[in-house]
């Protein structure tokens, strides 16, 4: 007997000494340990053999203040469409810029600059590798389409239904030169170029965003740091009316889902929350005390005159002492002493008595300012305090409350349109960046903040994402899919791997 059993242990040893554990277990139907067999992802009827992606900067990939062939790849529609392609969708095509240094030519002149780079602080591309040839040029090599990527950076709500924003002829003026390189023609529109190719599926992501962006870009001034126009806005910096949106708001969707198509739309985040406009303190000035003094005597002039004024017109009850202890300026030795900007929402002096009408409407800064980034490199050359900050460098709060309004009423009208309409959901980017901004979000092994450069969300420029960003903005997307329509991205482990992408981008990378 016992010959009998080695016998048979020596066969069974013979057939299963070429299979993995997990095979003979298996065999012997006993389940191995570890992670459990996951469903098979299914559509569950969501047709994704056309997919188009229509919005700005963010759809289109835009990382470290340029747009480039990595960073295209990386955009969340892109990394959509690869998940897509498991379940039906088809071919994914975006206007590729032609090389990885990013900016634009028009004709061989320079229109829009490289990428930003991370070398001890985010800076320019050539100053770590010295002068590129900028390569993608509107006029003398465009790509063909149609592209089922049509994120165009800049645009606002009503650019979408422009069918002069393709125009070359009106590049700087009213025209867009991202549009320019994808238009179908100089007089198509964002949206007509997307409903030609008739899509079964589509996103409409961050429409809204620039609407208010441009204006927080200019400090509230409608000028960039250079004094011109935002180049991202292409146009008026101010913010757009909350009716035009909802009226454009309304017509996108409605010709998007004209033919049954489902989609996912996003709401707008609250962008003050940006690293753009949270890195820069109110008070990063350190001073020792002799350069605190010759401060003091530079701006006694003013102090006094503020105290003229104060015993003038505070008996007539048009100027307060409160007022006057807010305008006044004070340094001292130390770090924390707070920046001079100038505020266009204090009382103008000098139209009430023309006594006064030397004295500018200074303050200095409160924790309740928000900065612009350009900001942090004029600081050591005296800006903020021999040189009072001018409004484009500034967010006072009644310019906050501008973007805030504008933002609450543009999400109010995505929010209503979503929730009548059972052919589209809604993805929350406002609550994402939200969090980021207070508590972090853990993905995967990594927590991510909103913080610039070492938040792992954030690009250089302090508006756009990174690719992790995008990544993990792309598995919002495919929750929000899960949720809404019964697909399961999710439970089948298709979600995407923080560690599959960077947090920046090599000066190296051409």
């Amino acid at each position: 007997m016992n010959t009998k059993y080695i016998f048979l242990i020596l066969i069974l040893i013979g057939f299963t000494a070429c299979n993995e554990p997990e095979d003979v277990l298996k065999d012997f139907n006993i389940e191995p340990e570890g992670a459990p067999e996951l469903p098979e992802l299914t559509a569950n009827g969501v047709d994704f053999s056309k997919y188009v992606a229509v919005g700005a900067s963010f759809t289109a990939g835009f990382t470290d203040n340029a747009l480039f062939k990595a960073s295209q790849a990386n955009s969340f529609p892109n990394l959509l469409s690869q998940k897509f392609a498991m379940i039906g969708g088809g071919e994914f095509k975006q206007p590729l810029m032609n090389d990885n240094f990013g900016g634009l030519a028009a004709n061989g002149t320079r229109i829009a600059e490289p990428r930003l780079v991370f070398f001890n602080a985010p800076t320019s591309l050539e100053s770590v590798i010295g002068p590129v040839t900028v390569t993608t040029d509107i006029v003398l090599n465009n790509p063909t389409g149609p592209f089922n990527n049509l994120g165009v950076p800049g645009a606002k709500s009503f650019h979408l239904l422009s069918n002069t924003y393709g125009d070359l002829a009106g590049v700087g003026v009213y025209s867009n030169p991202y549009f320019v390189r994808m238009a179908s023609s100089p007089s198509s529109s964002i949206i007509a170029d997307a409903i030609a190719q008739n899509p079964t599926f589509f996103t409409l992501s961050e429409i809204g965003g620039n609407d208010v962006l441009g204006y927080a870009l200019s400090g509230g001034s409608g000028v960039d740091q250079t004094g011109n126009l935002n180049p991202l806005t292409y146009g008026s910096s101010d913010i757009t009316d909350p009716n035009v949106f909802a009226n454009t708001f309304n017509a996108l969707v409605a010709q998007l889902t004209s033919n049954g198509a489902k989609g996912l739309v996003t709401n707008v985040p609250n962008i003050t929350d940006l690293a753009h406009f949270t890195t820069v303190p109110y008070n990063p000035v350190p001073l020792n005390s002799g350069t605190a003094a010759a401060l003091n005597q530079g701006y006694a002039a003013y102090n006094g005159g503020l105290q003229q004024a104060l015993a003038a017109l505070e008996p007539l009850g048009l100027l307060t002492a409160e007022e006057v202890q807010k305008r006044t300026i004070t340094f001292a030795p130390g770090a924390g002493n707070a920046m001079v900007i100038i505020d266009e929402n204090l009382t103008d002096l000098g139209a009430i008595n023309p006594a006064f009408a030397a004295l500018p409407k200074f303050r200095q800064a409160t924790a309740e300012d928000l900065f612009v980034l350009s900001l942090s490199s004029l600081i050591p050359q005296g800006y903020g305090t021999q040189i009072a900050l001018e409004d484009k460098y500034v967010l006072t709060p009644e310019e906050q409350m501008s973007i805030q309004n504008a933002t609450n009423a543009y999400n109010a009208t995505i929010e209503a349109i979503a929730s009548s309409n059972s052919n589209i959901a809604l993805v929350d980017l406002n609550a994402i960046l939200n969090q980021l901004s207070t508590t972090g979000i853990v993905y995967d092994d990594y927590t991510l903040t909103g913080a610039l450069v070492t938040g792992g969300t954030i690009s250089l420029d302090g508006v756009h994402l990174t690719a992790r960003g995008y990544s993990y903005m792309a598995n919002k997307f495919l929750e929000a899919l899960d949720d809404s329509f019964g697909t399961n991205f999710e439970a089948s482990g298709n979600f995407f791997k923080a560690g599959d992408f960077p947090t920046n981008y090599s000066p190296a990378l051409q």
